[in-house]
């Protein structure tokens, strides 16, 4: 599995591209992604969405895959009008979820099973994404190299994303890969070790 990492958009968020023999898979879709998956002469297959704060998901409406999401595309959860009395130019088009991973706790496309883990704190319907077979976490905006999602946004609780952490992401293997929505990769053994901001 080869894992391509983009980053871009107004406030440098991650994307990652996942060649695989079950198909193309993107994880997340900020700001330009779009075009450089183009550049790669790709062709998306499949894209999942951590969650839909709108710099998740920017070019969601434009990447012609199928698109899976913890909920159907709401305005409440993408925030782009916040956004925009913070100054940002932000203006997220509305996209369709062809399948709703609500309730999931894996996914199988091709070959590749992928477990679904729901770890709300950060958003209410923030999901990460677990290749056991691969040793891979794709998480969105709950844990980072040496920090944690934000929770002074709308919706946000900093005890649920405490406990999302510490139950669903500290459980899984040390070695596991994390990739996160913003930053660099980190493993789930490093952060047991050292990350500051998480207790117990």
């Amino acid at each position: 599995m080869e894992i391509i990492t983009y980053t871009g958009g107004s406030v440098q968020t991650n994307g990652y591209l996942i060649k695989t023999e079950s198909g193309i898979f993107v994880f997340d879709a900020p700001e330009g992604i779009n075009d450089f998956i183009g550049s790669k002469n790709l062709i998306a297959d499949h894209l999942f969405l951590t969650h839909q704060h709108f710099d998740h998901v920017e070019d969601a409406d434009i990447i012609t895959a199928k698109k899976y999401s913890y909920a159907d595309y709401d305005p409440d959860l993408v925030l782009d009008q916040r956004a925009r009395e913070w100054g940002l130019a932000i203006n997220v088009p509305p996209f369709s979820i062809d399948q709703i991973l609500k309730g999931e706790t894996s996914i199988t496309i091709g070959d590749l099973t992928i477990d679904i883990l729901h770890v709300p704190g950060h958003s209410p319907d923030s999901l990460a994404f677990h290749f056991p077979s691969e040793g891979a976490l794709f998480g969105g905006d709950a844990l980072f190299a040496g920090g944690v999602g934000r929770t002074d946004l709308p919706h946000g609780e900093h005890d649920t994303l405490m406990a999302s952490i510490v139950e669903k992401l500290y459980t899984l293997p040390k070695d596991t890969r994390v990739f996160p929505g913003h930053g660099p990769a980190t493993t789930i053994g490093q952060e047991k070790r050292s990350n500051p901001f998480i207790r117990g």
